[in-house]
């Protein structure tokens, strides 16, 4: 397990931008992030207001020149946006191309088809995780709310039985596997390898999502038995539609870019020849803006023109796609700058000078980090970028498995119990018609549980490779 040691200050620090004690930072810290908190929480200010306001807070405090401070929030937002907004861009055209088109109730259709009884729970978590891979968390709910509440009701099953593995699903994808924006973020932000970040997290999201899925969901159901809310069954994507894609065609085109970046990582691992042919194709079409754009176009044919769209509807569902996430471009690029404005007053060198002489792992520290950010927050994608921005010093002297396990710590400790300051915890709440006691005793503790599960076995992957 990588611990903290005097070895790892033998990275290059970034020059800070002030020479503030290490009281000061760590009161600076504190100081930003509490600005940052109380304006999402109190004042219900947009979070990349908030996270901008809150980054100059942070130089101000540290005594770092206001100009300077305005320089790293905004070389952090500019590199940030540079690295993964056209990823996160890339990712809402081919999720709204997936809901538009019907692909994705035809995914659920067909393995709802199959399904029955006790397996019922395990292809919801199947379906959610399929689903979730290409959609933001909140696009996915939106889109796989109708399937738990007319699953729920025709079947006759407990609401929690079927909802909870949905959600489930989602979450991990959402905190574990790039190209969702958290994920992204902080392999931009650690320099982790995508690829290998990307195949490690697969392997720490399916039994982390079968423990919080389909096994937390018996105890959920008994703890929480509720039936389907009536009024919250809306009308589904396809049911407006003459025809809609094949299961084969839609499954394959959601699992290209994933399909490409792991050949890549593969391939880097088998052949390690810089000059080789082989490695240097691999290394294009399995770079995220490649494959995902590869995906994009390809999904046009399988997904948009199978379910008849023509070169208008095309051109309408791309330009739909890219409003709706302007405001997670923001933020994810405030963030950015909240993380870079941290670098340059010199945190990430504190961390290291605080650190050299703990016995706490690495990868415990982050997940930590990243818990106390989301507890304070409530946003899983501010704990993920500003976890990522304190810690990234952290990530100098670790090998490539190493520092895509850091990736996925932060991850796992983004999601750790969500309660009222997180935007997530109504939209369950509503949808599935729970008072707020309920949703904490169902959503909250599953997301407790994904955290915990998620960082146990990041832990123990690090005893291993």
């Amino acid at each position: 397990m990588t611990h903290l040691s005097v070895e790892m200050l033998a990275a290059d620090p970034v020059e800070p931008i002030t020479s503030a004690g290490h009281a000061q930072l760590g009161i600076a810290v504190l100081a930003g992030i509490a600005v940052i908190v109380l304006l999402i929480t109190k004042f219900k200010l947009h979070a990349f207001l908030a996270l901008t306001v809150g980054s100059l807070a942070l130089g101000a405090f540290a005594g770092a020149p206001l100009d300077k401070a305005i320089t790293s929030f905004t070389d952090g937002l500019g590199s940030t946006v540079a690295g993964v907004g056209v990823l996160i861009a890339l990712g809402a055209i081919l999720g709204k191309l997936l809901a538009d088109s019907g692909g994705a109730d035809q995914i659920v259709d067909t393995i709802l088809a199959k399904a029955g009884g006790r397996a019922m729970p395990w292809a919801m978590v199947l379906i959610a995780s399929v689903i979730g891979l290409p959609l933001f968390f909140e696009v996915g709910i939106v889109l796989l709310i109708p399937v738990v509440l007319m699953v729920a009701k025709r079947g006759n099953y407990s609401l929690m039985r079927i909802g909870i593995p949905a959600l489930a699903g989602l979450s991990v994808m959402h905190g574990l596997i790039p190209p969702h924006p958290g994920p992204l973020v902080a392999i931009d932000a650690v320099k982790a390898n995508l690829g290998v970040t990307l195949a490690l997290g697969v392997l720490v999201a399916i039994p982390t999502v079968i423990i919080a899925g389909p096994l937390f969901s018996k105890v959920a159901a008994r703890w929480v038995d509720v039936p389907a809310p009536e009024k919250m069954i809306p009308q589904r994507p396809s049911e407006d539609l003459d025809k809609r894609p094949g299961f084969g065609a839609t499954v394959a085109t959601v699992l290209l870019p994933v399909v490409l970046m792991l050949a890549k990582a593969l391939v880097d691992i088998v052949v390690d020849d810089p000059e080789s042919t082989v490695q240097r194709v691999f290394d294009v079409i399995g770079s995220p803006l490649i494959a995902l754009l590869a995906a994009v176009i390809v999904g046009m044919f399988t997904l948009g023109r199978a379910a008849g769209f023509a070169k208008d509807r095309l051109s309408s569902t791309v330009e739909k796609s890219l409003a709706p996430i302007a405001g997670v471009l923001m933020i994810v690029g405030a963030g950015g700058g909240f993380k870079q404005t941290l670098i340059d007053v010199g945190v990430g060198q504190m961390i290291l000078d605080f650190s050299k002489d703990w016995s706490i792992p690495a990868l415990l520290l982050a997940w930590l980090i990243a818990v106390a950010i989301r507890l304070a927050t409530g946003s899983a994608t501010v704990a993920t970028i500003s976890a990522a921005g304190l810690v990234a010093p952290l990530a100098a002297d670790m090998s490539t498995s190493h520092t895509a396990l850091l990736v996925l710590a932060i991850g796992a400790g983004s999601l750790f119990f969500s309660h009222v300051n997180d935007a997530g915890f109504w939209l369950v709440k509503e949808y599935f018609g729970l008072d707020v006691g309920q949703t904490i005793k169902t959503w909250s503790i599953m997301e407790t549980i994904i955290s915990v599960v998620a960082g146990g076995l990041v832990l123990l992957l690090s005893l291993i490779i």
